[in-house]
């Protein structure tokens, strides 16, 4: 009776273990690598956006920038130096983190830099006459 139930039995283990094998070391080491080729592809193109957004971010201050200080001149013509930060946070304006915003006036004319926290920073500037260009201000 005993070997009736033992037989069927061992031959559906042995059946299971048939199909039950897992992966080799080969294949594991294949997606290992096949993983780490395209985390070498996607990293840098990642890391060039991020950068490309924070010089984007800058370019973008400086115009709100610009909106605002019009706006306080508008409320006092004397035109006097400013602090951006507590100045012109009515008008609408507020810097983006990373990014330093200055004001340079002379006579009726002004220019804005803005300088972005990219790796290697980049200055922009944008005058009373024109629009954003990739400099400091003259």
């Amino acid at each position: 009776m005993i070997k009736s139930l033992t037989g069927p039995l061992a031959r559906k283990r042995a059946a299971l273990n048939k199909e039950d094998t897992g992966f080799t070391l080969i294949e594991l080491l294949v997606v290992v690598i096949i993983i780490g080729i395209l985390a070498a592809i996607a990293i840098p193109i990642f890391l060039s956006q991020q950068n490309q957004a924070k010089n984007s971010a800058a370019q973008s201050d400086l115009g709100n920038a610009k909106v605002a200080y019009v706006s306080y001149l508008v409320d006092t013509p004397a035109g006097a130096s400013v602090a951006v930060a507590t100045a012109l946070t009515p008008y609408g304006f507020a810097a983006t983190t990373g990014v330093t915003v200055t004001i340079k006036t002379g006579g009726t004319s002004f220019c804005i830099d803005a300088v972005s926290s990219a790796p290697a920073p980049n200055a922009f500037s944008i005058t009373n006459a024109g629009g954003v260009v990739k400099a400091a201000c003259p």
